[in-house]
Order: structure tokens, then C-alpha cells, then sequence
């Protein structure tokens, strides 16, 4: 008789559209020998491709590559100079990206390596570029796979760590979960390897000044984030929307686990990824401009569509691509705000246009909305008049 294996309801990890799972080198670097945990790792891609099978979006965090390059190079156990660090990602990052692209590929899945630097979600025009890269990539049906560029990065400009990270590409990718796989199985009151007398917490509704004082150090070797990095990351995903999770990852099928309830802690979020990125577009205090549209595309916005370049009467003061914009009727009225897709120069270029003029117009291809419905909030009770 086959045994029925249960889902526990309604958990974020289910009913979330897009997941950026975060792995850490504890878990896919075997400490002891500094090689790849393959036998782990492919159940993991398994968990993966099964969400994916169900109709779910993936983004990979994962860490690892110093940890793999430093065998390979010969180094030293204990701590890395910079340009050691550097050298041991530059051989291991190949590797690492090798691995999962032999594993996912098995199961007819598309992987795509993405690194990043923390001044990609730190300067506007690098978090845009980053921003549309993984969501082409989620259209085209693959699996991006993420980590900090060390091979580049210095002191000053990386996170450090993959927790923030994973957080920061939530964030980027308007993703409604992210989970923080590591070699712990939630937040304690106390660290439980310490003190015995530690509780367990399951369910944290808000980051408080207590929560982070729970926070402990790092504890492994091969990996750079401790419980305080989770903590940090999770106030990321908190004001972005998105639920997080800590949760034991050395088991098997360790997602799978997740969902037939095994101990972890989730961080709730007050709303989600797009009433997150609403509140903060319609409390920008200075607009940088704004775009006067026709009464048809007013009233096409009022239904929840996004603006198109054919609906632009007129734009009004100077803004880059990504600055925030009052949207105003033709009264002059603002009647909503959102992140354009254009400079001002480009708007006039091919505002009053049809989209398949804008490439012949601009010398380039770019978005077809001048403003996307996820970046637009309507003001003052005008959604659904």
C-alpha cells in the first residue's frame, strides 16, 4: 500500500507565484574533503523542477564557489585574503555553474548564471538592467542562478553574504518567497548549541528590536552568514512583501520537507511583492516628472492596464529611465504615479505611437509599456471607477 504523503495548507510555499531559494556553502560543499555534495544537491534539483512542474517560478542563490576553488588552488583552511577569495570564486564559480547545468538540464531544464555586485541594487540603472535580465529569463522559461560576483567585488562593494542577497534579488524580482536553506533550522530566543533553555520561534510577524538581538554568529567554516544575516535579509523581504523562511537544509529533498511541515521559521509580511512596491511608488514625496495622457488611456489605466506609448499626450519636466512620474489626465489632474520605462527625451520620441514603432523610432528595442501596470498605483480612489 502506497503511503499518501501530506502538504501542509496554505503554506507561503505553496501558493507563491515566484521563490528565490538561497543555498549555502555548508550545505553544497562537503567541508571535510572541499567537494561538491553532488548526491544532495540532485535532490534538490529534483525539489526544484517539481515546483517548476506545477507551474511555479525559481530564482537560485547559491554560494559555494570559494568554498569549491579553494581546494582546487590549494589554500589553506581558515580565513581568505581578498585576492585569495577573488582567485578561489574565479575557479570555482565554473564548476559550481557546470553542476547545475549537467543536473537541471536532465530534467530538460534551461539554467542561466547570473552574477551580481552589490552596486547592482544599489544604483538605479544597474538594479533596472538586473530587474529586466531575471524577468526575461523567468518569460523564457529558464532558471536563473545567482551569486555575488566575488571574482570582482572588494570590501567595500559586496554583501557578503548570500542571506542578503537572496533578499535583495527577491526585492528585484518582485518574488513572493524566498528560502534561506543553511545548516540551522530556524530562529531560537537564544542559540540553542549554547543555551539549552533556547525556544524555538515558528512564525515571526514583525523584525523587533528583540528579534534581532537573538541573532547569533556565524557558525560554519565554508559559509559567511550567521543568524543576524538571515535576520537582515529577512527585513528585506518584509518591506518588499515577500514571506521568508529558515529551514534546515542538510536533509534530502530538504524543500519537499518544508512542505510536509518539518520545523522552520517563517517571517510574514504585512501585504505582498506589488502592494509593497505600490505604497512605496504612490509615497514618493517629489515626483521627478509626469506624463499627460488622453481620456482613452485614462480610463484604460482605472481598469488595470498599463500605459502605453499610444495614450501620451504630452511629458513634462526631465527624468531618467526608473525615476517615478505623476501620470495626469487631461485636466492636468494627477490621477496616478508610476516608474517609467523612458527618459523624457525618448517619451517624446514616440509618445502618440504605436509600440511596433518604438524600435525604429529609438534605435532600440525597449519595453512595450511606457509605464507597466506592476509600477503603476492609481491615486485617490480612481482604480475601478
Amino acid at each position: 500500500m502506497q503511503t499518501r504523503r501530506t502538504v501542509a495548507p496554505a503554506s507561503p510555499l505553496t501558493q507563491s507565484r515566484r521563490i528565490v531559494v538561497k543555498v549555502g556553502s555548508a550545505l553544497l560543499v562537503d567541508d571535510a574533503t572541499g567537494r561538491l555534495n553532488r548526491a544532495w544537491l540532485e535532490t534538490l534539483t529534483e525539489d526544484l523542477v517539481r515546483l517548476r512542474k506545477r507551474g511555479q517560478e525559481i530564482i537560485l542563490v547559491s554560494s559555494g564557489a570559494i568554498a569549491l576553488g579553494r581546494r582546487h588552488l590549494g589554500l589553506a583552511p581558515g580565513a581568505l585574503r581578498l585576492e585569495e577569495s577573488q582567485a578561489a570564486a574565479a575557479v570555482g564559480q565554473i564548476r559550481l555553474a557546470h553542476a547545475y547545468k549537467e543536473l537541471f538540464e536532465a530534467h530538460g531544464v534551461t539554467v542561466a548564471q547570473v552574477l551580481l555586485t552589490l552596486e547592482d541594487s544599489e544604483r538605479r540603472r544597474r538594479y533596472l538592467n538586473a530587474r529586466a535580465t531575471l524577468r526575461g529569463l523567468l518569460a523564457l522559461g529558464a532558471l536563473p542562478v545567482i551569486n555575488e560576483n566575488d571574482t570582482v567585488a572588494t570590501a567595500e562593494i559586496r554583501y557578503g553574504d548570500n542571506d542578503r542577497l537572496a533578499a535583495r534579488v527577491a526585492q528585484m524580482a518582485s518574488a513572493d518567497c524566498v528560502l534561506l536553506l543553511s545548516d540551522v533550522d530556524g530562529l531560537y530566543t537564544a542559540d540553542p548549541r549554547k543555551n539549552a533553555g533556547a525556544t524555538f520561534i515558528d512564525r515571526v510577524p514583525r523584525v523587533t528590536a528583540a528579534i534581532e538581538a537573538m541573532a547569533g554568529a556565524a557558525v560554519s567554516d565554508v559559509g559567511s552568514g550567521g543568524m543576524a544575516t538571515k535576520i537582515a535579509a529577512a527585513k528585506i523581504a518584509l518591506s518588499a512583501g515577500a514571506h521568508l523562511c529558515i529551514a534546515a537544509g542538510a536533509h534530502k529533498n530538504p524543500v519537499r520537507r518544508i512542505e510536509d511541515g518539518a520545523r522552520c521559521t517563517w517571517f510574514v509580511p504585512q501585504g505582498n511583492p506589488v502592494t509593497a512596491r505600490k505604497q512605496w511608488i504612490a509615497g514618493t514625496l517629489k515626483p521627478s516628472g509626469a506624463l499627460v495622457v488622453d481620456e482613452g488611456a485614462r480610463r484604460a489605466l482605472r481598469t488595470g492596464k498599463s500605459l502605453l506609448p499610444a495614450g501620451v499626450v504630452r511629458a513634462q519636466g526631465r527624468f531618467d529611465r526608473g525615476d517615478t512620474v505623476s501620470v495626469l489626465a487631461p485636466d492636468g489632474r494627477e490621477f496616478a504615479r508610476g516608474i517609467a520605462a523612458y527618459s523624457d527625451s525618448d517619451v517624446v520620441r514616440i509618445m502618440g505611437r504605436k509600440t511596433r514603432e518604438i524600435a525604429e523610432l529609438l534605435g532600440f528595442r525597449g519595453r512595450d509599456e511606457m509605464i507597466h501596470r506592476d509600477d503603476l498605483v492609481m491615486l485617490g480612489g480612481e482604480a475601478g471607477e
